[in-house]
């Protein structure tokens, strides 16, 4: 697996490199915690589920906020800064939540680490499309997601060994992953922001030119709309199969291990073959990928159906977000990246924000079945929405 990653990664900057190895570092460190953190608030805290799961939407609230101003910071202040600035935060967050025994301070860090997640993201997406020239960024993104798919993927297995000792330990290791890639992005990685500062241009200080970017704000819509069949699958399956059909949380768990699995074995190869053709009509794909796999819990009865359907949507998830994510980088003006992908990062967390709520509806109050039929249609709508607007894209460029 290592050779066949080195072998992927040559002709890329030796920064690219940096920033590949470093985000398996972070991507290993921290779901060492996260996938047992509300197992350790329930313990330390004592407190109802529901108020876990409240800290857990004060956390993606903020960050959806913070998402906002992300944008502007990484276009003025440069990506270096904001991205050590994120990293430095979250490891101090860390070793915060390793010693706090008060629901107050729980909700204090629950923001903060909501707030200054997103700068990383934002940076780092944002100083990938400056060091890689445009028909490399796809296959660039989709390497980046590998490895972070890997990384989440030995975490957790580590995790629960640690955890199982002490969860101490596992904060602090946690903690350690992500200071050393802050370290490693403060001495190493150099500051990428393209020449034409913030500064020479007062106007492009807000969202208003991305506002007045119409086809890049229907781009976002349509994919918010197919971001909601996934965040319904990702959301629902293990409630739906549990309480239907006698799927218990431990057959689960290998149905979200295919997903992790799938990404870091066949991303790449997927993206080397859809790279080849333009990004509209390829997310068109992904959008009925995702359709299917929603769509087809419907039918589902077992855990290898419900695996099946985690494959397909697997399937759209390899092929949406690479592209997405390059296709945002080659929209945006060099001097505006931030705020371009910063208004992308928003289309993720309005999509788990409001798939849920729909899909909770139709359970509520038509059948549980219908979840998947709702997101069915939400995936059609979206490859439809895609494929109009290549069309419409073709129109312009043939004028």
């Amino acid at each position: 697996m290592l050779n066949r990653i080195r072998q992927a990664t040559t002709g890329y900057p030796r920064q690219f490199w940096l920033l590949f190895w470093g985000m398996l570092i972070n991507a290993a460190g921290g779901s060492m915690v996260w996938p047992f953190l509300t197992i350790y608030m329930r313990q330390r805290l004592d407190i109802p589920l529901t108020t876990i799961a409240l800290l857990l939407t004060l956390n993606s609230a903020a960050g959806l906020v913070a998402t906002t101003a992300a944008g502007p910071a990484v276009d003025r202040f440069g990506r270096k800064g904001v991205m050590v600035l994120s990293l430095a935060t979250g490891g101090a967050i860390f070793v915060a939540m390793s010693t706090a025994s008060t629901l107050l301070l729980w909700i204090i860090l629950m923001a903060v680490n909501g707030a200054f997640g997103p700068l990383y993201r934002v940076g780092g997406n944002s100083m990938v499309a400056d060091l890689i020239e445009s028909e490399r960024r796809t296959r660039a993104y989709a390497l980046l997601r590998m490895i972070n798919n890997l990384g989440v993927a030995i975490g957790p297995s580590v995790g629960g060994f640690v955890t199982a000792t002490s969860y101490a330990l596992a904060f602090y290791i946690a903690a350690g992953a992500t200071a050393t890639f802050a370290l490693l992005v403060f001495f190493f990685v150099r500051e990428t922001m393209p020449q034409e500062r913030y500064a020479s241009n007062p106007a492009t200080g807000g969202y208003g030119e991305v506002v007045r970017d119409r086809p890049f704000l229907a781009f976002c819509g349509v994919y918010t709309l197919a971001g909601m069949a996934y965040a319904l699958m990702m959301v629902f399956l293990p409630v739906y199969a549990k309480e239907n059909f006698g799927v218990p949380e431990n057959q689960y768990g290998f149905i979200m291990a295919t997903n992790a699995a799938m990404v870091v074995l066949f991303q790449y190869t997927i993206t080397r073959v859809t790279e080849r053709y333009h990004h509209l009509p390829v997310l068109a794909v992904g959008s009925l990928f995702y359709a299917l796999g929603a769509g087809s819990v419907a039918l589902g009865w077992n855990f290898p159906t419900f695996v099946a359907s985690m494959v397909i949507l697997t399937i759209g998830e390899m092929i949406m977000m690479p592209t997405s994510t390059a296709l945002t980088a080659n929209l945006a003006p060099s001097s505006m990246r931030g705020r371009y992908m910063s208004v992308y990062s928003l289309t993720w967390g309005i999509s788990l924000g409001l798939g849920p709520v729909v899909g909770g509806f139709l359970n509520d109050n038509l059948a549980p079945v219908a979840i998947w039929y709702g997101g069915l249609a939400m995936g059609l709508v979206g490859t439809l929405g895609f494929v109009l607007l290549a069309r419409a894209l073709r129109e312009q460029e043939a004028k």
